[in-house]
């Protein structure tokens, strides 16, 4: 049974790579360090010459990808960001960038750095405020940039409804899937043009990979991108694409225990007095909580929430949890608690961060895999100091 006539997303996972060495017959899909790759005789390659162009672990990790968001073309990078930035080679500068005003604080810097630089041009919207998205769509974008849930506030858009109206204008829509992986929405299947991930969060889920992938929902602008991602050198190495694919084969299962998680910490910061508001889909009062309902097969393990007392209580939260590390980066085994402000959004400026709703006193939860009492334990300890 080839993975291409998989349709559980559980088994297509296990399964990556698994049977298709032809040399030696390896369970395990092996790692292909060489660089390079000989010629068979003069002018006469073979499917892989040079691993910046492509490489066999590489491209076996991409087509699973591909497989998972039920794609045409997956495009390995080196990082999340260089997928982001390898969808800007599509722009010329007189071509138009929606973007969301809440997006990733990596998204918003690059797009507005190199909009500064006359890339391109660009408008920057509430993407959840539809008067404003149609004034922006009216005039007739090159791309819209889509993130559902956002980073850190975890606010939705309809996929399907932005994308039919992006491509009523001509536009392509690009969307971040990190925050829920292939395992709980294929955006491509909802009409979006194109998918990235940072492949460190979950779909490695180890926090010992740093790495991003790219997904077309057509072969000729695959083709396009990954023209694109050989020529500015942005593709990922070997060894990282072995161990995303190694992590990715348990990601439907560590997804479910951290949906589990995820649910009964928000359930408590819902209920704790030191607690001024929880931003997670899962809840009914959420804004967005249809929309998720509609598009994705669960709610996530990420949220956010604001910590009454401002910054000096969020310091003594930080300062009083030892379960909870705090670091950047999300969807590892490990409970990670994060300031937006100060860490993954210290690259917009204070105006734009106030006015996508990112306040000093909010703070952001990857929920790990760690037993839900010693979390929650943790997450009493810390919030009972913060109000001291």
């Amino acid at each position: 049974m080839s993975n291409a006539n998989i349709k559980n997303i559980t088994t297509s996972a296990v399964r990556a790579g698994i049977n298709t060495d032809q040399h030696h017959g390896a369970v395990v899909a092996p790692i292909h360090l060489s660089s390079t790759y000989s010629l068979k005789a003069f002018n006469e390659k073979r499917q892989f010459d040079y691993s910046r162009t492509g490489n066999p672990t590489r491209a076996t990790f991409a087509k699973t990808i591909a497989n998972l968001e039920q794609g045409s073309v997956g495009i390995v990078t080196s990082t999340g960001m260089s997928a982001v930035h390898l969808i800007c080679q599509l722009l010329a500068t007189d071509d138009l960038v929606v973007i969301p005003h809440d997006c990733y604080g990596g998204s918003f810097r690059l797009f507005t750095h190199l909009a500064k630089r006359g890339q391109f041009k660009l408008i920057v919207v509430d993407q959840n405020d539809q008067s404003a998205l149609a004034d922006a769509l009216a005039k007739k974008p090159k791309l819209v940039l889509l993130e559902s849930p956002s980073n850190p506030l975890l606010r939705l858009v309809d996929i399907e409804v932005v994308s039919k109206a992006c491509h009523e204008v001509g536009a392509l829509v690009a969307v971040d899937n990190t925050f829920l992986s292939p395992a709980l929405q294929q955006p491509l299947t909802l009409g979006a043009d194109i998918v990235f991930h940072s492949t460190t969060k979950y779909i490695n889920g180890h926090s010992d990979v740093v790495g991003g992938v790219l997904v077309t929902k057509e072969q000729a602008l695959g083709e396009e991108l990954a023209w694109w991602a050989n020529c500015i050198g942005i593709t990922g190495s070997a060894f990282d694409s072995f161990l995303a694919l190694r992590g990715l084969k348990t990601l439907p299962i560590r997804i479910k225990q951290h949906q589990e998680n995820a649910v009964q910490v928000a359930e408590f910061l819902k209920n704790h007095p030191a607690i001024d508001t929880v931003y997670y889909p899962g809840f009914e009062d959420h804004p967005g909580h249809d929309i998720a309902k509609k598009q994705q097969a669960g709610f996530g393990a990420m949220l956010s929430f604001d910590v009454k007392g401002g910054v000096a209580a969020v310091k003594k939260l930080f300062a009083n949890i030892e379960l909870f590390t705090l670091a950047q980066s999300l969807g590892g085994v490990e409970s990670l608690i994060n300031h937006p402000p100060t860490m993954t959004h210290a690259g917009m400026d204070e105006e734009a961060r106030l006015a996508a709703g990112i306040t000093d006193s909010l703070v952001r939860i990857s929920v790990g895999l760690e037993d839900i009492n010693d979390i929650l334990a943790d997450l009493a300890h810390g919030l009972a100091q913060s109000q001291q």
